[in-house]
């Protein structure tokens, strides 16, 4: 089993509803990732910015970008994930997708629709929660909303490494910053957050604030506010399992369960 797992996360602005040419984009930061990270985290919704018209933008499961994100796995020899505005049976999801480098494809989508940007109207929620395994690690995909609701990103003894991609504009960058850093703290799990910057076409402002925290807190990866980048961190698996052995929080936590 690995000791640990290389992370990149990948921040910058996006095309407005534009696939092709941010596949492009992001085709050329990714392209000195080769053999130098085992994971490769971007935003939500990557390929066209947060959208509400999936009828015109959303991609076939299997389509362009899915065929994309396995190349890429394959080509940089890394896992590579974030949020497509997906078409399935007549109906349409914010999927988040995790492709690794031996061509296999995993995906979830996302839970919490966020209402207030009328993606309730437009997106059909996901019914189960999934995790991932990969190089040792287990992994929660979780979508942007998602990451305020703590009972459903709850840590069930399931997971080391939680992943939040995200358009979260920047008039809210604080409840983001926090809640990524007490869900890593109330479930001793590594967290990555990974947002876009710039603006969109309907005017909203992103700072950024993609973050890579440890299970204490510590920030691992903290940018300056609207910078674009891509950088690289190692997480321990070691000294994650170490630590929840001598701190066993987890062990009074209260049982219930979702319906």
């Amino acid at each position: 089993m690995p000791e640990s797992l290389r992370v990149s996360l990948v921040q910058t602005e996006l095309a407005w509803q534009n696939p092709e040419a941010n596949r492009a984009h992001f085709a050329e930061l990714l392209q000195d990732l080769a053999g130098q990270t085992d994971l490769i985290v971007l935003p939500e919704m990557f390929t066209t910015g947060f959208m509400m018209a999936p009828e015109i933008h959303a991609e076939a499961y299997g389509g362009a970008t899915f065929t994309w994100l396995q190349t890429q796995a394959a080509k940089l020899q890394a896992a590579i994930c974030g949020s497509v505005a997906t078409a399935v049976e007549g109906q349409y999801t914010n999927r988040f997708m995790f492709a690794t480098p031996d061509g296999q494809m995993q995906f979830y989508d996302k839970r919490h629709l966020f209402r207030m940007g009328d993606e309730v109207n437009h997106y059909s929620a996901g019914l189960e929660r999934k995790t991932f395994n990969y190089q040792g690690f287990r992994i929660l995909p979780q979508v942007c909303y998602d990451l305020r609701f703590p009972v459903f990103m709850r840590n069930r003894n399931d997971y080391d490494l939680a992943i939040v991609v995200a358009n979260w504009p920047a008039v809210r960058r604080k409840p983001w910053r926090t809640l990524l850093q007490a869900r890593a703290i109330e479930n001793q799990s590594y967290v990555l957050g990974v947002n876009r910057v710039g603006m969109d076409g309907l005017g909203l402002a992103y700072s950024g604030d993609s973050l890579a925290i440890d299970f204490k807190g510590e920030l691992l990866i903290d940018q300056a506010e609207g910078s674009a980048f891509v950088e690289t961190t190692p997480l321990d698996l070691n000294a994650l399992q170490q630590f929840r052995e001598q701190f066993p929080a987890w062990m009074d936590a209260d049982e219930f369960s979702l319906n």
